[in-house]
């Protein structure tokens, strides 16, 4: 085993593989879907994921923060 097979992962990404079995999409679907949610917060795309589609909080919470993590992503106004 390789020095990074080994190390565990870690941040919202360690809640990527529940997140593709327990709803049926590839992550890349629920990235896109943060990237033109219809609210701007973290928090409001977070409680909109949930109702609108069936996420949990803890995973809603990781997608959002992963994405809003990435390098050139920015909060958008409005």
């Amino acid at each position: 085993m390789t020095e990074a097979a080994s190390e565990a992962v870690k941040g919202p990404a360690s809640y990527f593989p529940s997140i593709e079995k327990k709803y049926g999409h590839p992550m890349q679907y629920w990235f896109d879907l943060v990237e033109h949610a219809p609210a701007s917060k973290h928090m409001e795309i977070v409680t909109w994921l949930k109702t609108e589609h069936g996420m949990g909080h803890g995973h809603a919470n990781a997608v959002v923060g992963y994405v809003r993590s990435l390098p050139g992503s920015e909060p958008r106004s409005g």
